[in-house]
């Protein structure tokens, strides 16, 4: 990591699959560090699962040191005991996070979409393809929870500049 680099962790939370992406600015070249997921098991307590969730996100923010963290806001369906449950595991990255002295920055699914894609409605599948040309990558990021981390990560790097400037 070079002094004027910046590394940014894009999440996408979820209970059963969190999505993580760590992309590194130097200039406007943006380079993929590690993206992937932290799933829980299924038939596990509730509260362990956040724990998990915790633990793992954890180790990453120690192992990659990002200077900031963006995350997804929760996207409210019809299912509102999935959207609660869904809410604490986004309530527990955030504390994650600020644990780390690290500012969070909340971004809604269309506002990802429009950064990403210059479109708010655009589909996932759109998206995904956005997030491979913009970042080079030889394929379409898997799982999607991880596509979608990278895209939050993404957004962030677009808005970066704009926030400093309200901050200030």
């Amino acid at each position: 990591m070079t002094k004027n680099s910046h590394i940014i962790l894009g999440i996408d939370p979820g209970v059963a699959t969190t999505g993580y992406a760590f992309i590194e600015e130097i200039g406007k070249k943006h380079t993929v560090i590690d993206y992937g997921i932290i799933k829980t098991v299924a038939n596990t307590e509730f509260s362990q699962r956040l724990k998990f969730i915790h633990q793992d996100l954890n180790t990453l923010i120690k192992k990659f040191k990002p200077d900031a963290v963006a995350v997804e806001e929760l996207f409210f369906a019809k299912n509102v005991k999935t959207a609660m449950m869904v809410g604490q595991a986004r309530g527990v990255i955030v504390l994650t996070a600020i644990m780390h002295n690290l500012a969070v920055t909340d971004f809604t699914p269309l506002q990802i979409k429009q950064a990403v894609c210059g479109y708010g409605r655009a589909d996932k599948h759109q998206v995904q393809n956005m997030v491979k040309n913009i970042l080079k990558l030889k394929d379409i990021p898997k799982p999607d929870d991880a596509a979608d981390a990278l895209a939050i990560a993404l957004t962030y790097l677009q808005a970066r500049k704009f926030l400093e400037k309200t901050k200030n």
